[in-house]
């Protein structure tokens, strides 16, 4: 397949608040120095910095510290996530963005570890673009209440840029014309 979507279950959980960057390090995480960036962490988990004070995490960091945080400190408030995580990957992955988003994410800087808040077919989303041994991959999180419709869209999308061909049943989003009889 030219690109292919895949769900990605894995534990999430967010901070915010003054001291939240503070408490990360004191857990023993990296956190990204600059908004809209994020960094892979050495147990496999990364973190995300959304903003001046909130930070996103998935992977096996992120239950321990919804223990360490509990209910919350003074100055470092939980955030649930319970985002539905996407991976899209592929050479045909950038035609499959053009399609459904404006962030040209073909000009990234990969290696400045970008992170990107936008819309994707209508839906919000939230953007990890990553360099892997056999290309770029788009890790993608939206609202769980649009994470099938997302799913399903992109997953269309990518088998039309695969065959050429429209797929079997209408799609959710606009289609751009090939000029096929």
């Amino acid at each position: 397949m030219v690109a292919t979507v895949t769900r990605v279950d894995a534990p999430r959980t967010g901070v915010k608040g003054p001291n939240a960057a503070a408490w990360l390090t004191a857990q023993g995480l990296a956190v990204p120095s600059a908004h809209n960036t994020w960094l892979p962490l050495a147990d496999g988990s990364l973190i995300g910095r959304l903003a001046h004070t909130e930070f996103f995490v998935e992977g096996p960091a992120a239950p321990r510290l919804d223990a360490a945080l509990g209910d919350g400190l003074a100055g470092v408030y939980p955030v649930l996530r319970r985002d539905v995580g996407l991976v899209l990957a592929g050479m045909g992955a950038l035609d499959v963005l053009a399609q459904t988003c404006n962030v040209n994410f073909a000009a990234l800087d990969l290696d400045a570890r970008p992170l990107v808040m936008t819309s994707m077919i209508g839906v919000s989303v939230l953007v990890i673009p990553e360099r892997r041994a056999d290309g770029a991959a788009y890790r993608i999180w939206c609202d769980p209440t649009y994470g099938p419709y997302l799913a399903r869209t992109l997953h269309t999308i990518a088998a039309e840029e695969d065959d050429g061909r429209p797929p079997p049943r209408p799609v959710a989003a606009p289609t751009t014309s090939r000029g096929d009889p």
